[in-house]
């Protein structure tokens, strides 16, 4: 898995504020298998995610793309996957279906998703019922980090 995020910074950055649906071909989703995510450590997958970001950072120096940019980290709860994405938004202007929280603590988005027991799937005994609507829905948590290099 570590390796398949760091191939993220060999992929084509797409950052086109007018075309929203070529920007999300930057998305990027990770699984791992049960067995994979014990022997990982949340500082290696963070430690990646942190190299990813300073690399495209670099990327978009040399782009000569001269407006906003931000790569971003989530834990995708339904889909048991950390994924990721470059936009041409601000951390808090990102286009989710869901609420979102930006957060400076990437490790525990990692952890939560290294902690992910049942990727994708509810088990049957973990099942109750959805109280209505006395709960308030949860709000996910996005490490952003800007790409606009520094002195612009």
């Amino acid at each position: 898995m570590l390796k398949d995020i760091r191939a993220v910074a060999d992929e084509t950055l797409v950052l086109a504020p007018e075309d929203q649906d070529a920007e999300h071909a930057n998305t990027n989703w990770f699984g791992a298998p049960l067995h994979e995510r014990i022997g990982m450590t949340a500082d290696e997958v963070v430690a990646v995610f942190e190299e990813i970001a300073s690399t495209l950072r670099e990327q978009v120096a040399g782009s000569g793309y001269r407006g906003t940019a931000t790569f971003y980290v989530w834990h995708d709860l339904d889909a048991g996957q950390l994924r990721c994405s470059t936009g041409s938004r601000k951390p808090s202007d990102l286009v989710f279906p869901v609420a979102y929280q930006v957060t400076e603590d990437l490790r525990a988005i990692v952890v939560e998703f290294l902690e992910d027991r049942a990727p994708g799937s509810i088990q049957w005994g973990a099942l109750e019922p959805v109280p209505y609507p006395e709960t308030e829905p949860s709000v996910m948590a996005v490490w952003a980090f800007d790409l606009t290099p520094f002195g612009r």
